[in-house]
């Protein structure tokens, strides 16, 4: 019996090592083969000029401004509405068919298709709402997008804080609206925060929805309400027109690095606010 159970354990301990390493391998090849593809078209002209090729210039800035425009409007419309249906999930809500279903749904949401949110976006938010190919239209489009994996993650990271603390901020008299902002949510910030870098990992990365609301318009969006070209959208272009495969990984390389910062930072503020509070609590 223990001769199986330590060759049981050597077998998984093998597996895990092994998918570990095909994982670490791969993230590598990918990272290492942008890198060294587009690091060398990088340039100050490339990164700070407008794009228009009629007047010879290639720079990227306008999608660069277009795609964090992008992340903080989808952010502002999809986190309130996540966390506080995480919120009702976990502290109002009772088991039943309403909560089954609105899990069922949440689940299904994840599982459409880019393409389809898209359609979706371009019939009723461009078209029935006329709002046009704009701003608005990607962010309220990539919000539904997100939105199930801002709720399950948050709703989650809930889970995790210990009844203790909610039961002893009650027990002194605070009442379930003060607990839940100001005992509950504190410690699931970590959580919550990551929740924020998978979502903007989708909102950097997302094409084929933007492509039918936001719209190409290779210029810096001056309203909500104007068009704007992101970063993901101008290498998907690059490359299908077949325009210049030098500047596609040129795009890529900063599109890259532009999600290693946004993660970097969001890590930083969650590490700060959690060693923050843990003082607090100690004090």
């Amino acid at each position: 019996m223990n001769k199986n159970i330590r060759i049981y354990d050597i077998v998984m301990h093998t597996l895990v090592w092994s998918f570990s390493f095909v994982t670490i391998a791969l993230f590598i090849l990918i990272v290492g083969f942008v890198v060294i593809r587009g690091f060398s078209q990088i340039s100050w002209a490339f990164i700070t000029d407008i794009y228009k090729v009629s007047k010879g210039l290639h720079g990227i800035m306008p999608m660069i401004l277009n795609t964090l425009f992008l992340i903080g409007l989808t952010l502002v419309i999809s986190v309130p509405i996540g966390i506080f249906s995480a919120i009702y999930l976990v502290e109002y809500a009772k088991p039943g068919k309403l909560v089954a279903l609105i899990r069922f749904t949440t689940e299904t949401l994840s599982g459409i298709p880019s393409i389809v949110y898209g359609l979706f976006g371009l019939i009723f938010f461009v078209s029935f709402l006329s709002l046009g190919w704009s701003l608005l239209s990607g962010a309220l489009t990539l919000s539904i997008i997100i939105l199930p994996i801002i709720i399950r993650t948050t709703e989650e990271s809930l889970k995790t804080v210990p009844k203790e603390y909610k039961e002893g901020s009650l027990a002194l008299g605070a009442s379930k609206i003060r607990t839940i902002f100001k005992i509950i949510l504190p410690n699931a910030i970590s959580g919550i925060l990551s929740a924020l870098i998978l979502s903007i990992g989708r909102i950097v990365g997302e094409t084929a929805a933007l492509l039918f609301t936001s719209g190409i318009v290779p210029k810096i969006a001056g309203t909500i309400f104007n068009s704007g070209r992101t970063l993901s959208l101008h290498l998907y272009l690059l490359v299908t027109e077949g325009i210049s495969n030098d500047e596609a990984y040129g795009t890529a390389f900063v599109l890259l690095i532009t999600v290693f910062l946004i993660n970097g930072f969001s890590a930083f503020l969650a590490s700060n606010f959690k060693k923050r509070l843990q003082g607090e609590i100690k004090r």
